[in-house]
């Protein structure tokens, strides 16, 4: 066993300033690897309690570099009422060859960039590359790692918002003003999507939430993250999309209930990456990315950060 397993907090974590092309690089780099069969990644283990909890548990590893890496995850939506997040998680890293542990990470930060760096993998393939407006329904911890990974990928120059909480949605816009963007802070869901070139939808998951956007709304050419397991938007209108990529095609079929029609679905981030699918094909398609959350991803974010934390 190693002398000592390495804590990575947030403050930690933000100090290792990963750009967006470096976590791109290393989620795309283990998604090849894995059909090399030198990386691998298992479908999410998932407990729902009746009081609205939502538990749940990752894996994945790779033989280059070498780490295994597990995530435990809970979202309580009473949590705010305590004054804490609505979700808290950790991520333990280990060496995948010999097993001795490496580090114990912020799993928040983990989800919060890797979640980003997902759509930011997909974006590359589906969403047009001269995409300057983006939409965002939901203004939290999500709405704001995807404004700076979308920043760094586009030539974004104006961002629209919807938050039931205005001041959330307030704070967020200020944090695009202070990037040099134009913000427009909206009041009704459909003002704020309808002429975004891209659309990052993180509404908090809970029983009480019933589907109230309708991708008829938008316009040719969107691109769209369905970062909230598409739950806010109508099952109805989906088929409005012309290509709708999942995150994990096995991982899918493991759920008890689709994300989205499976009818409607092209392939998975797994196939994009590989070129077993194509990503956007006109100007004017419609394009969506509906995800659960990909183990790889967590893995790409914590060796990455561990190996940039070890360089000193």
């Amino acid at each position: 066993m190693t002398s000592k397993i390495h804590y990575l907090s947030t403050n930690e974590l933000d100090r290792l300033s990963l750009s967006t092309q470096e976590i791109v690089d290393r989620i795309e780099n283990l998604l090849v690897r894995q059909s090399q069969k030198q990386a691998w990644n298992a479908p999410k283990s998932v407990i729902t309690p009746p009081d609205g909890r939502y538990m749940m548990a990752t894996l994945s590893a790779s033989d280059d570099p070498p780490f295994l890496a597990t995530k435990s995850l809970i979202l309580n939506p009473d949590n705010p009422k305590q004054g804490l997040p609505i979700i808290n998680s950790l991520v333990t890293l280990l060496d995948s060859r010999t097993g001795i542990p490496l580090a114990i990470i912020d799993g928040n930060w983990i989800t919060a960039i890797r979640t980003a760096g997902l759509t930011a993998v997909a974006s590359k393939y589906l969403a047009r590359s001269d995409s300057s407006i983006a939409a965002f329904v939901g203004c939290g911890v999500q709405a704001h790692s995807h404004l700076r990974v979308l920043s760094e990928s586009f030539p974004l120059k104006a961002i629209r918002a919807y938050n039931r909480s205005t001041k959330s949605r307030d704070v967020f816009c200020r944090a695009a003003e202070a990037m040099g963007l134009t913000a427009i802070a909206c009041e009704t869901p459909r003002e704020t999507i309808k002429d975004a070139d891209i659309v990052v939808t993180s509404v908090t998951i809970s029983p009480q939430l019933k589907p109230f956007l309708d991708a008829n709304w938008l316009k040719p050419g969107v691109f769209v993250s369905m970062v909230d397991l598409a739950a806010s938007w109508l099952p109805e209108s989906m088929n409005t999309f012309d290509q709708i990529v999942l995150d994990d095609l096995e991982q899918e079929s493991s759920m008890e209930k689709p994300l989205v029609n499976p009818a409607l679905v092209s392939g998975d981030l797994f196939g994009l990456v590989n070129g077993k699918i194509t990503g956007r094909k006109n100007i004017d398609d419609k394009t969506a990315f509906a995800f659960r959350g990909l183990a790889i991803g967590d893995l790409a974010l914590a060796g990455l950060a561990y190996q940039r934390f070890r360089k000193g």
